[in-house]
């Protein structure tokens, strides 16, 4: 992932690489030829960049889709993109993933016990799934996502990555998680990959929360002291006690506005 901050007195334009595709931002006074301009200089500097093209509206809703533009190279929004060692396929406006993301996950499954069962809410094409059964000594892995194209690269990186303990679920985790609890299924470790949405979702997460489970939630804004108490506020409607362990900022996602991974463990 490359993020690249242009500044001139014509307008300012950023960028992030996501294997073989370019995904540009510009500010409102950008001209379309100097888009293109840009566009075909990334082409010609960095060689593994095939397509280029610009985001055109902001990450919308649960399924976390874009709009785009195409402006240089090649016609193509499939993007091939290797992280921490594994290899991801995805359509990069139907399915939503972060590469700034890549450090995070990387903390995470440096985390993972040995024979741990782990659940990854809005997992998306797979990458913290993925990434969690390639390098720890995981049980297993339940991969749980509502978008069906998502879900359907998530298989296919599972057997393009060779993980044979990734369990993929397609699924509304309002509807999964009711069901996991009513088969007694139970988790050690939870990462709650949460889109930028007002709801908690903290409610599903505990229904497959063993006593002294640890859940790694993601929270978005500018007050981490609101996020806790957010959750502190959820899981005593559902009556469970919880011990926050520790708050990490976790990447800017506006001036200002962070996303921030709340840890704590359930009682």
């Amino acid at each position: 992932m490359v993020k690249e901050n242009k500044k001139s007195n014509v307008f300012r334009s950023s960028y992030d690489v996501v294997g073989n595709i370019a995904i540009m931002k510009f500010s409102d006074d950008a001209k379309k030829s100097d888009k293109i301009k840009e566009a075909k200089r990334i082409l010609s500097e960095r060689k593994s960049v095939r397509t280029v093209i610009e985001k055109a509206d902001r990450i919308k809703g649960r399924l976390r889709t874009i709009k785009s533009i195409h402006l240089a190279g090649e016609k193509n929004l499939v993007a091939e993109y290797i992280e921490n060692g594994c290899r991801f396929k995805f359509n990069i406006e139907t399915c939503y993933f972060s590469p700034r993301l890549a450090n995070e996950r990387k903390k995470i499954y440096e985390i993972v016990k040995k024979n741990e069962n782990v659940l990854v809410m809005f997992a998306g094409v797979g990458p913290f799934p993925i990434e969690i059964a390639k390098h720890s000594l995981v049980k297993e892995v339940y991969s749980v996502e509502i978008g069906r194209e998502c879900s359907k690269y998530a298989e296919e990186n599972v057997l393009k990555n060779k993980v044979n303990n990734v369990k993929v679920i397609q699924g509304d985790v309002k509807r999964v998680m009711p069901l996991l609890k009513n088969k007694g299924i139970k988790f050690d470790r939870i990462v709650m990959a949460r889109p930028n949405l007002k709801e908690s979702f903290v409610k599903y997460a505990l229904m497959a929360a063993k006593k002294n489970s640890l859940v790694h939630y993601y929270g978005f804004g500018d007050d981490k002291d609101k996020i806790v108490e957010q959750i502190k506020e959820d899981c005593l409607k559902e009556k469970r006690k919880i011990k926050i362990l520790k708050i990490e900022k976790a990447g800017d996602i506006a001036p200002f506005k962070f996303r921030w991974r709340i840890d704590f463990r359930v009682l």
